[in-house]
């Protein structure tokens, strides 16, 4: 039975982030230096605005259990659920700058969502302290068996309306998947689920024809033969489906990735920072990490938080001005 839709849930979930946000009306000054030095005092929680098990989860995971050596403390991972993940950032933008609350962040939420929500529901990168860039989750575009597609050309060549899935409202699936169709001329019907696992297993039920998902998501129906891959949305071609051309190769500039990196509530002291920084550096040079991304298909992008924060700003630009190109609404209303 198919979900349908999670506009709704994100609406509702809107209220929510709103009263965080009257609630949580900026976060304490960081600590002295006496205070710092003995930092971390206790454990370093680690804030997931996702469920257990998915892709941003299993990640926090990784980081948490090779920093928490580094730091001499625990970081246990706190999953909160909800608004794409806002709920829980703006709760973490809201705690003490400490170093003793973190949050890992995905790009969308910063560069994406905010197109389909109010500005107060938005999460602004600038009340945060970004520690460091981890990783580059790519999207593919893959077609269900069903529809015939075996490539972008039999999609934008087919004449008639094409069913698609999304992974939410205001997610990079949707917005790939929205301004390629747009760009191409080609109408669509947007069917919204909750995440990447049901938008994959409606194509796999042909109840859909094509869905954009992550690509660790999808890589073991790819290689089973059961979706097609027609095409990714990062700016080069992934080196784990290397003859699968790009979306910007095939004519379509949509360059959408999924981007993750670490931050703190903003004013953290700078020894803290530096110290967070040390620990999670460690832990990505480690051979654990280094196969842990691989497992998981994703692409190393340790960039510092500057340019995180400067990349992220760009993305989210480039973002707004294709929908207001397009008259795009990501939220439906229009």
């Amino acid at each position: 039975m198919m979900h349908f839709p999670s506009r709704r849930a994100v609406l509702g979930a809107a209220s929510a982030v709103t009263l965080l946000a009257l609630t949580a009306c900026g976060n304490v000054a960081g600590g002295s230096a006496a205070s710092t030095s003995k930092y971390p005092n206790g454990p370093v929680n680690l804030t997931v605005g996702q469920a257990a098990g998915g892709s941003t989860d299993l990640i926090a995971r990784a980081i948490s259990e090779g920093a928490a050596k580094s730091l001499g403390a625990p970081m246990p991972v706190v999953n909160k659920p909800g608004a794409n993940g806002a709920l829980a950032s703006k709760e973490v933008a809201g705690k003490p700058a400490d170093g003793q609350n973190l949050v890992l962040l995905n790009a969308s939420l910063i560069t994406i969502t905010p197109l389909a929500v109010t500005s107060e529901e938005a999460v602004n990168i600038d009340d945060f302290d970004v520690i460091t860039g981890l990783s580059q989750d790519d999207y593919v575009m893959v077609a269900s068996q069903a529809s015939g597609f075996k490539t972008i050309k039999d999609v934008t060549g087919a004449g008639r309306n094409i069913t698609f899935g999304t992974t939410g409202v205001g997610t990079g699936s949707q917005l790939a998947q929205t301004v390629l169709f747009k760009q191409a001329d080609v109408k669509g019907t947007d069917v919204p689920f909750d995440s990447g696992k049901p938008a994959l297993t409606a194509v796999l039920g042909n109840q859909v024809e094509l869905t954009t998902v992550q690509l660790g998501e999808a890589m073991p129906q790819i290689q089973a033969g059961k979706v097609t891959p027609l095409l990714v949305f990062s700016e080069e071609r992934n080196s784990f489906l290397p003859d699968v051309p790009t979306a910007k190769e095939s004519g379509y500039d949509v360059p959408v990735a999924q981007y993750r990196a670490v931050a703190a509530p903003k004013g953290t002291p700078k020894e803290v920072k530096d110290k967070l920084l040390a620990s999670i550096q460690e832990t990505l040079k480690t051979d654990t990490y280094k196969e842990f991304n691989k497992k998981n298909m994703l692409t190393p992008k340790e960039i510092s938080g500057e340019e995180v924060v400067t990349q992220w700003k760009d993305y989210a630009a480039k973002y707004k001005a294709l929908v207001e190109k397009y008259s795009i609404s990501l939220s439906g209303t229009k």
